[in-house]
C-alpha cells in the first residue's frame, strides 16, 4: 500500500449532504473485484450525461478540478451500502483524501484500508474550505499527517484527530497483510509450540 504522509493538491469542492456509494460507484460497476479503471466511472450518474458525455457543470469535469487530489465533502458522505468499491473508485481516479464535517462508518474505515484519508473537520470550516475552492479553481490545500493538520489555501491550520492505529498503518503503508506480516515470527513461534503441546490437533 502507498505510504501517506503528506499532500499538497488541488482540492475539489463537493458540498452536497449524504452522498451515498451508490451515487460514488453505481451498482452495474460492482462485477468487478479489480481496483483499477474504476475511476472513469467515479460518480458516473452525475459527471455523465444519458450519451455519456461529460456534464460541464460537474465539478470533477471542470478545469483544475480534473487532477484533483483531495476532495472536501458534505456530512455523512460515503453513507448507504458497504462497498468497497467506492473508496477503489475515488483513489483509481486520483483522491487520496477527502475532507467532510462527517463520513460513514463503513466507508470511512474502509478509507484507510485502501490507503486513503478521510478527515473530519468542523461543518463551519468544511464550509469555508468549500467556498475559497469556488471561488478559487485549482487552489491547494496541504494535508500533513504527521502533525495531524489541514492548511487552507487562506493558510489556516486545523488539527483534526485520528487514530493511532490507522495513522501509523497509513504513514507506514502498511495493508492488513502486511501488518500481519509483521508478526510472521510469532505467528510461526505459536504454531511450532501448538503442534508439540497439542500434537492431536
Amino acid at each position: 500500500m502507498e505510504k501517506f504522509e503528506r499532500l499538497k493538491a488541488v482540492a475539489a469542492p463537493m458540498g452536497i449532504p449524504n452522498v451515498d456509494t451508490d451515487a460514488i460507484i453505481p451498482k452495474q460497476f460492482l462485477k468487478t473485484i479489480k481496483r483499477a479503471g474504476l475511476g472513469k466511472a467515479l460518480f458516473s450518474e452525475r459527471r455523465y450525461n444519458d450519451n455519456g458525455e461529460e456534464r460541464a457543470d460537474f465539478v470533477l469535469n471542470q478545469g483544475p478540478f480534473r487532477h484533483a487530489k483531495i476532495l472536501v465533502a458534505g456530512e455523512n458522505f460515503g453513507c448507504g451500502s458497504s462497498r468497497e468499491h467506492a473508496p477503489w473508485a475515488l483513489l483509481d481516479f486520483g483522491i487520496r483524501c477527502v475532507i467532510a464535517p462527517s463520513f460513514a462508518d463503513i466507508f470511512y474505515n474502509n478509507m484507510f484500508k485502501n490507503g486513503m484519508l478521510p478527515i473530519r473537520l468542523s461543518a463551519k470550516r468544511v464550509h469555508e474550505l468549500i467556498q475559497f475552492l469556488t471561488e478559487l479553481p485549482g487552489a491547494e490545500i496541504t494535508v500533513d499527517l504527521r502533525e495531524k493538520t489541514v492548511t487552507g489555501p487562506d493558510g489556516q491550520v486545523d488539527h483534526f484527530d485520528v487514530a493511532d492505529f490507522s495513522r501509523e498503518s497509513l504513514l507506514n503503508g502498511y495493508d492488513e497483510i502486511e501488518l500481519s506480516l509483521l508478526k510472521k515470527n510469532e505467528i510461526a513461534a505459536y504454531e511450532k509450540s501448538k503442534s508439540v503441546d497439542r500434537p492431536w490437533l
